[in-house]
């Protein structure tokens, strides 16, 4: 069987790496516009402030290592049509310029997402950049260390962490937000708060509130932001505004959503059997709302790339779905989250709420322990947590993991306040602190009235719990 990958970042190494596994003989051509393979973006903002010394760490493979395992990889190799009834594609030579015409039986794309480029004035200027590869991590570091003034443009995850990293390398940073929170797929505004206030505190002069409408320079060679309120000025800004997919080679021939990401089945199959998506060009199966949804994670791509991989050999694994899981670390602080926020369980119609645990993580008899705080949202109808989101100087993310799983299998407030979980002083309370915030949310439920059906049906111990 000859297959052939399109992309090979995160998601598309890693259906390679599966393939070549299990069944070595097969047929394996990869195409890649660039000539590295499998960067991880997320650590950018680790090598801007010199926490990691060589941005080429950031791979965890490479085109000889994917040679080595038996695949046929062409860098520098741009794929500028598909034809998917004949089972075809064109190639463009970014070198030669020459085209060439090759087939298929099975099609992997994993062609990923670039950065939202926003419908602004002068967003071609030298100073505005842009951050996601490993050719835009080189030349953005380059640019910085000659300029003093950075502004950067959108405060999601890679915004604010590149916030930070400057912050802490001496530049004057503006991070200019159009929203009025930042973080705002991961947090809430109380949240969002504090991680706002750990930024002013650090330096960074957060703008909430303004949209950029242009970029340009004036007589002092200086770049000029123009925003819905008021005027700016940097030597450099870094545009970190989200990503879209790019999937514009199969659009018209396999489903699609809003965002042009491709809709895909429990197999990674997208509505051509002979074509499976992966990563930034998919969607998720998103498990707190049970529907697709478009989530560029990292965490997303290499699990999908990886049953891409299995599944082009049958229906052999489903794919679990996520809760878009993800941490980051911030001025000596963890913030961690999955899956929903409050605002975003609301808007997608739930009966949602959610309580806050404000406390410590381990006793305050001990040497030393620091502050917590967990929101913890989950559905009143049927008590089901749907997310939860956590901050602390303490290294709470593997907690987000434990929620996640709670999630994934469907677990409720109750389950939660009762699960069995270690006591040790050195590492929590007799009840760990996520049996606490649910039996807050417990608590709360049983002061409405709302009490537990478990307690309510005989004393079933698992009665079935009503749908969403």
């Amino acid at each position: 069987m000859k297959v052939i990958i399109v992309g090979s970042t995160h998601a598309g190494t890693n259906a390679a790496l599966q393939i070549l596994r299990d069944h070595p003989d097969t047929d394996v051509t990869i195409y890649e516009r660039h000539t590295n393979v499998s960067f991880l973006s997320c650590g950018i903002s680790l090598f801007l402030d010199g926490q990691v010394k060589h941005l080429e760490d950031m791979f965890y493979s490479s085109p000889e290592q994917l040679a080595e395992a038996g695949a046929k990889v062409l860098t520098r190799h741009n794929v500028v049509k598909i034809d998917s009834e004949n089972k075809s594609l064109d190639v463009v030579d970014m070198d030669s310029g020459d085209l060439t015409t090759d087939t298929y039986d099975k099609l992997i794309m994993a062609t990923g997402s670039t950065v939202t480029v926003p419908p602004i004035f002068g967003i071609d200027e030298d100073k505005v950049m842009l951050c996601k590869n490993y050719e835009q991590a080189v030349a953005i570091d380059a640019a910085a260390k000659g300029n003093k003034r950075i502004a950067i443009i959108g405060a999601g995850y890679i915004g604010t962490e590149l916030a930070e990293s400057y912050a802490r390398t001496g530049h004057d940073v503006q991070l200019i937000q159009s929203r009025d929170i930042i973080l705002n797929h991961y947090v809430d505004s109380e949240l969002s708060d504090h991680i706002v206030h750990l930024l002013q505190d650090n330096g960074v002069k957060v703008l909430l509130n303004r949209r950029v409408t242009s970029f340009t320079g004036n007589e002092d060679g200086e770049l000029v932001i123009e925003t819905t309120n008021g005027e700016f000025t940097a030597d450099l800004a870094v545009v970190c505004t989200g990503f879209v997919p790019n999937t514009e080679l199969l659009r018209g021939q396999v489903d699609m959503d809003k965002h042009g990401a491709i809709i895909i089945n429990d197999y990674v199959q997208t509505s051509n059997p002979d074509i499976f998506a992966c990563g930034d060009a998919s969607v998720v199966n998103f498990n707190p709302t049970g529907k697709p949804a478009y989530t560029p994670l990292a965490t997303n791509a290499v699990r999908q790339g990886m049953l891409a991989g299995i599944n082009v050999f049958g229906n052999i694994q489903k794919y679990m779905g996520t809760q878009a899981t993800s941490a980051m670390q911030i001025f000596g602080r963890t913030l961690a989250s999955t899956g929903l926020t409050i605002d975003h369980a609301l808007a997608a119609g739930f009966d949602a709420d959610q309580v806050t645990f404000q406390g410590t993580w381990r006793p305050s008899y001990m040497p030393s322990t620091d502050d917590l705080t967990i929101n913890l949202v989950y559905n009143r109808k049927n008590r089901r947590i749907l997310g939860a989101q956590f901050l602390s100087k303490h290294e709470v993310a593997q907690s987000a993991n434990a929620i996640s799983i709670a999630i994934q299998n469907r677990n409720t407030i109750d389950d939660l306040a009762f699960v069995d979980m270690l006591f040790n002083p050195n590492f929590d309370d007799p009840f760990n602190f996520l049996n606490l915030v649910a039996q807050q949310a417990v608590e709360k439920e049983t002061k409405r009235g709302n009490n537990n059906p478990r307690l309510t049906a005989g004393m079933d111990p698992d009665p079935e719990l009503p749908e969403d």
